[in-house]
């Protein structure tokens, strides 16, 4: 069986599942105390947002080139990215992309706030930043829904 600090930590790194994923099963099922599910939940949701940030423009390149389904998927998910975040980001600036990566509903968070950064430009240290505090404000809304405190739709 695995660790259950590593599995909290690889269960948030998931595209998909990131914190929404991560918290309720460190506390549910691995029966982890509420700071450490939260803390290694937001570790492991923001490991893969470094490398995100660095590597996506050089990976998708790569990939489109050698691959037309990876150019499918890097165009699809670009334009979906820009159609869905862009004109938030244009009305409220960096404040866009915190709320964009905070709000655990399916489809948002780190990673797709990572994407979002890339294709706005917005500098790898402000990025970071950016979405770093709307993981850890996504981590608590989170947390206070798995602990039945508030009720979130997700």
């Amino acid at each position: 069986m695995i660790n259950p600090y590593i599995q909290t930590l690889l269960t948030a790194m998931i595209p998909i599942g990131e914190l929404r994923l991560a918290i309720p099963v460190a506390l549910a099922s691995l029966d982890m105390t509420v700071p450490q599910a939260y803390i290694i939940s937001i570790i492991g949701n923001l490991i893969p947002v470094i490398f995100l940030l660095l590597f996506l423009e050089s990976v998708s390149r790569l990939l489109s080139k050698r691959s037309e389904s990876f150019d499918k998927f890097f165009l699809w998910l670009f334009a979906r990215t820009r159609r869905r975040f862009e004109n938030k980001y244009h009305a409220y600036g960096y404040i866009a992309l915190v709320l964009f990566v905070a709000i655990p509903l399916p489809i948002t968070g780190a990673w797709t706030g990572s994407a979002a950064a890339y294709l706005l430009g917005i500098p790898f240290g402000k990025a970071f930043a950016l979405i770093a505090l709307g993981v850890a404000l996504s981590g608590i809304i989170v947390t206070l829904a798995s602990l039945g405190i508030i009720s979130v739709i997700i």
